[in-house]
């Protein structure tokens, strides 16, 4: 355990295996040697004069990666990728005279980041899905469940818990709609020369243009892509960076919206969030239940959510066909972000695993402020009856002051509906005044509207997904 130096806590602390080997230096320098490969096979299959024996040798040498000596080059090199070459060549002297032939660095640097970025958001992806299946099945248990409905953050109408989870679940399905998008539509920079015009590559293959636009499309297509970017300078153009990033921010801030209802809802006692046996909620108060995993979400997609910003700043200053300023803040963003993301849905599945619904609170702050709710319905009930609008009104207005006073001034219950139940001006509606009360009459059509968004949209996307879904074992939060 490394204890001297500063440790990323994405990686050492919350962020999946299998997000954080996308993004580790193996994956990167491994997918790099694949590229040099890709490359020099389709080279040799349009007729460069690459032999058999030097694909061989570049193929025995995919993952045997000595970082050591790398590092021992770049000393001298002071080039990363340049480094790497020469340490494949020495493992693989025969082919070194063909190794990057006729690409700059770019080829194995923006390829990689983008088969990088293809396959994190596949991982996000897996794990999106598996949480929107979790909150569905949340939303379809507790559709029929009445509780307080805010705006401003003040009591409104009733709606029911599965209808306010709902809310959160078409949110993630939006962003898995934009997500899924992205990933299908991501494309490849390929084979693109120094400055983006295929010089190089021209005058390899004697000026045949034909040749230079089936190479690129033949390295693409072996490296899994089928989408290639039209043009490009050195790199491919860094708005795709602000596109990803951007629905990365998306993901963050249904997470954030979420977590931040999920800690109103605690504070409240209505739902928590899991609890452990032997878990710890404050050092100083023994009794204290933090919702600490939805505050982590809160605080890891507030860094996710500032990221667009610096994205869109790269790539507003690329100069002319490309200038390195944006490397080393890449280095960062694009890894970081999605680790945050990885952690995000992490932890997000690991509290709606075991979300702890208190129906007799939720009821008890329900019946606090029906009373008022419910006064138009009575008095709609008691004028078909034969009452007088005006008069009753009076008569309402009246009990809801006194009953008023008496809740905010003497700290008491709200007794509204008991007065108005026994004042002789609503003696005509005694007999259903209990089922005009009830708090399931007053949610609207919230049950149906879960039911309808379950079957028609969100049911139809997992079955057709099924095999999209993460596993558990990639689902399992760390550190949670």
């Amino acid at each position: 355990m490394n204890t001297t130096s500063y440790c990323n806590p994405l990686t050492d602390r919350y962020a999946g295996r299998s997000m954080s080997y996308v993004w580790s230096p193996q994956y990167k320098h491994s997918t790099w040697r694949k590229l040099w490969l890709t490359l020099a096979r389709c080279e040799k299959e349009l007729g460069l004069p690459i032999t058999d024996a030097q694909i061989a040798e570049l193929e025995a040498h995919q993952q045997d990666i000595d970082f050591e000596r790398v590092a021992e080059i770049e000393k001298g090199l002071r080039h990363d990728v340049m480094s790497h070459i020469r340490a494949l060549a020495e493992l693989a002297p025969e082919a070194a005279p063909i190794i990057h032939l006729g690409a700059t660095s770019c080829f194995v640097t923006d390829n990689t980041e983008l088969i990088q970025i293809r396959e994190a958001m596949k991982l996000l992806r897996g794990k999106l899905l598996r949480l929107i299946s979790q909150i569905a099945d949340f939303c379809d248990a507790r559709k029929d469940v009445p509780m307080l409905g805010f705006t401003h953050l003040q009591p409104a109408q009733l709606t029911t818990l599965g209808k306010r989870f709902a809310l959160y679940l078409q949110d993630f399905v939006l962003d898995f709609e934009r997500l899924d998008c992205e990933i299908a539509e991501l494309p490849f920079r390929s084979v693109k020369g120094t400055t983006g015009t295929q010089a190089s590559f021209l005058e390899l293959f004697d000026g045949d243009h034909a040749k230079c636009r089936e190479l690129e499309k033949r390295v693409a297509s072996a490296m899994g892509f089928d989408n290639v970017i039209y043009l490009s300078g050195q790199t491919y153009s860094r708005k795709i960076d602000y596109f990803v990033l951007s629905i990365l921010s998306g993901l963050a801030q249904s997470a954030a919206k979420m977590a931040t209802d999920i800690r109103l809802l605690a504070n409240m006692k209505e739902v928590e969030e899991p609890f452990g046996a032997k878990q710890v909620g404050s050092s100083a108060m023994a009794y204290k239940r933090n919702p600490m995993r939805s505050e982590r979400v809160c605080s890891l997609a507030r860094y996710v959510m500032n990221l667009p910003g610096n994205a869109a700043y790269t790539a507003s200053t690329q100069w002319f066909e490309r200038t390195l300023d944006d490397s080393a803040n890449r280095r960062l963003v694009l890894p970081e972000g999605f680790l945050a993301c990885d952690v995000i849905l992490s932890i997000l599945l690991d509290v709606t695993s075991g979300l702890q619904v208190w129906p007799k609170v939720i009821a008890k702050h329900v019946a606090a402020e029906l009373p008022f709710m419910a006064t138009e319905n009575l008095l709609m009930a008691a004028v078909k009856k034969g009452g007088n609008r005006q008069e009753l009104h009076e008569v309402i207005r009246n009990h809801s002051m006194a009953a008023g006073r008496r809740v905010k001034e003497e700290g008491l219950e709200n007794d509204l509906l008991e007065r108005i139940k026994n004042d002789p001006a609503f003696a005509s509606i005694r007999e259903e005044f209990d089922s005009l009360i009830n708090p399931s009459a007053f949610v609207g059509r919230a049950p149906q509207q879960v039911t309808d968004y379950l079957n028609d949209v969100v049911r139809p996307l997992l079955k057709e997904r099924a095999a999209d879904l993460a596993d558990d074992a990639d689902c399992a939060a760390l550190n949670v």
